[in-house]
């Protein structure tokens, strides 16, 4: 009987692993093998999870990383636990292709209950969660930018969607100043940033609003929130 492929969240920013529930941490410690993004990082977390990563295989997932090898075991008989780096497998996180690779061999995928910066940004920033995209890394090319940030005011508009999106921390400050410059007055902007830390801020006000005020972000993990009103 094939194994079952876990996917396991990890806390956010680096938020104490006691952020997860009881039952993922119980499931985290039966495992004695893991596919993860990185194994420093990974082990880090498996040793606060109370799991010996001495005891346990460890495989990093890579772009030359062969799926097929990775799924192995699991024909084999074998239960796999996914690992993010931050949040929940395969949402804005390269474990998407290992699961899709899953389904197609036939085996059982178990999403395990945790963070995700996209859902909690979404939740706390009052725009709405009827109709939502997440749209990941806006263009680093200026131009190209300011195109695509038109592009997702426009949709937002029409389809009365919310539009997220995220960057790389430290361009964080970079994009802001192209969302303000290229947004109109009206449309709403949540800044949602160090979710689940101590630090946390989330704040929708109006493009008006925020340009109105000295706002630097810094190089800290945040998500982007766009409402067209």
């Amino acid at each position: 009987m094939p194994g079952v492929l876990y996917a396991i969240p990890t806390p956010l920013g680096g938020a104490p692993v006691d952020a997860l529930p009881s039952s993922v941490l119980d499931t985290v410690r039966t495992l004695r093998q893991f596919i993860v993004e990185d194994a420093k990082s990974a082990r880090a977390f498996l040793k606060s999870a109370g799991s010996d990563p001495k005891a346990v295989q460890i495989l990093e997932l890579n772009e030359k990383s062969e799926l097929r090898d990775l799924l192995k075991p699991l024909g084999e008989g074998s239960s796999i636990g996914l690992l993010s780096e931050a949040g929940s497998p395969a949402i804005a996180d390269p474990g998407a292709a290992l699961i899709e690779a899953a389904h197609a061999a036939g085996i059982r995928v178990v999403p395990l209950i945790g963070p995700s910066s996209i859902v909690l940004a979404l939740m706390a920033s009052g725009l709405e969660g009827q109709r939502f995209a997440f749209c990941g890394y806006l263009p680093r090319e200026p131009s190209a930018r300011d195109r695509k940030i038109r592009e997702l005011e426009s949709r937002s508009r029409r389809e009365r969607e919310t539009q997220i999106f995220i960057e790389t921390p430290y361009r964080n400050d970079v994009l802001l100043a192209a969302l303000l410059q290229g947004l109109a007055d009206k449309t709403s902007l949540c800044i949602a940033t160090d979710l689940t830390l101590a630090t946390e801020n989330i704040q929708t006000r109006s493009v008006s609003h925020w340009r109105g005020r000295r706002h630097a972000i810094g190089k800290r993990p945040t998500v982007f929130l766009l409402l067209s009103g």
